[in-house]
C-alpha cells in the first residue's frame, strides 16, 4: 500500500498511527521500537513495514523513560581545545568512534575537560545519567576524570591505560614494541648515540615508549645515558625545546627517537637551525605516522599506530558493555608498524 499525505497527516506520525497501520496493539509497536522480546515474527514484520511506510521516528525522550537509556555516549578528552585541534591523533580517534556508531541509534557527545569547573560540570552530567557510557582518551595517571567515571558506575572504555594492571576496559597500541622497533632500526643503520624525547611521564603511554627505547639499547649493549633523554608533552614546541637541550648536552648525538610525530617535527626544526643535516648527521624517527610525518622535509620515518581502528574498537567494546552490563572488562592491544622514510 502506498503512503499518502493523508496517511502521514500534518504532523509527525504517532505510535498509534503505526499500530493502526500494522493492525496490532500499541504495546506491540512499543516493544518492537524498543527492541524488546515477546513479539511474533509476523507482527514484527508488520510493525517494521508500517514504520517505513509512515516514516515514523521514535520520540527519544519518551523512549528513554521506558528503557532507562539515553541513547548517547560521551567521548571525553581531558585536554584544551588548542591541543585537540593541533594533534591529529584526536581527530583520527574521533573518526573511528563515529564510524563505529554510524549504524547504531547512539548519539556521540564530545566533551573537553581541562579545568576544575569543567570537571564539576562533567560530574553533574554523569550523575544525571545523560549518557549510557563513556570513552576516555589521553589518559593521565592521576586524572580525576577517571575516578569520576569509576564512581558513576557507567560502562567505560579507555583509549590507553593508567598502569599495566588497569582494571577498566581499554584499547592501546603496542607502545613498547613500536618504540623498540624504532630504536632497533636506528641502531641497525649504524647510529651510535641515539637520543629520545619522551611524552609526559604521568602518562603510561610515554613511560612504555621510554621503556621500549631502553630495552632496544640494552639488547644492543648500548648504555641508555640520562643525558640522551629529554622530556616533552607531545606538542611540536616541546619537541623543539627538548631537541635544543639534547644538542647542548650531547652535541655528537646522531639519532633521536621522538614519542610523537609532532615532537619529531619540532626536533627537526631545531636540528635544521643548528646546521644538522637530516639524516646525514642526525636521523629522526617519530611515533603516530600521522599526516605530519608525510609532510616534513625530509619525510619522517614513524611508528604507525592504528588510531582510527583504536576509536572503532573502543566504541565496539563500549557498546558490548552497555548491552551486557555484567560482562568482564577487556583489554585490547593493537599492532604497530615502523614506516621507513627519508628522515631515517
Amino acid at each position: 500500500m502506498s503512503t499518502t499525505s493523508a496517511d502521514r497527516g500534518a504532523g509527525r506520525p504517532t505510535l498509534d498511527a503505526v499500530a493502526a497501520r500494522a493492525g496490532v496493539g500499541r504495546g506491540t509497536v512499543s516493544r518492537v521500537v524498543n527492541g524488546a522480546s515477546g513479539v511474533s515474527p509476523r507482527a514484527r514484520e508488520a510493525v517494521e513495514r508500517a514504520i517505513a511506510e509512515l516514516g515514523y521516528v521514535p520520540n527519544r525522550a519518551a523512549r528513554s523513560l521506558v528503557t532507562s537509556r539515553a541513547d548517547a555516549i560521551a567521548l571525553i578528552i581531558p585536554e584544551t581545545e588548542t591541543r585537540l585541534a593541533s594533534e591529529p591523533f584526536f581527530g583520527s580517534v574521533i573518526r573511528g568512534v563515529a564510524a563505529e556508531l554510524s549504524d547504531t541509534d547512539m548519539q556521540l557527545l564530545l566533551i573537553l575537560v581541562s579545568t576544575e569547573r569543567e570537571r564539576r560540570r562533567l560530574a553533574g552530567f554523569l550523575d544525571g545519567r545523560r549518557v549510557d557510557g563513556a570513552l576516555l582518551v589521553s589518559v593521565h595517571a592521576d586524572d580525576p576524570v577517571v575516578e569520576l567515571l569509576e564512581q558513576s558506575g557507567l560502562p567505560t572504555v579507555l583509549g590507553g591505560r593508567r598502569f599495566e594492571l588497569e582494571p577498566l576496559s581499554y584499547v592501546n597500541p603496542d607502545n613498547l614494541g613500536g618504540a623498540w622497533s624504532a630504536v632497533r632500526h636506528l641502531l641497525g643503520r649504524g647510529r651510535q648515540r641515539v637520543a629520545t624525547i619522551t611524552g609526559p611521564l604521568d602518562m603510561e603511554t610515554s613511560c612504555v615508549r621510554l621503556e621500549g627505547y631502553r630495552r632496544a639499547l640494552a639488547e644492543a649493549d648500548v648504555a641508555a645515558l640520562d643525558t640522551l633523554i629529554a622530556h616533552g608533552d607531545f606538542s611540536e614546541d616541546s619537541g623543539e625545546q627538548a631537541m635544543a637541550q639534547l644538542l647542548e648536552r650531547e652535541p655528537d648525538l646522531d639519532a633521536v627517537f621522538c614519542a610523537s610525530d609532532l615532537m619529531a617535527a619540532g626536533a627537526m626544526r631545531t636540528l635544521r637551525r643548528a646546521g644538522r643535516r637530516i639524516p646525514a648527521d642526525v636521523a629522526v624517527v617519530g611515533f603516530d605516522d600521522s599526516p605530519v610525518a608525510r609532510h616534513t622535509e625530509p619525510p619522517m620515518t614513524s611508528v604507525r599506530q592504528p588510531t582510527e581502528e583504536m576509536g572503532r574498537e573502543m566504541a565496539r567494546l563500549l557498546l558490548e558493555e552497555i548491552a551486557s552490563p555484567g560482562r568482564s572488562h577487556r583489554q585490547v592491544i593493537l599492532s604497530t608498524e615502523l614506516v621507513v622514510r627519508e628522515s631515517a
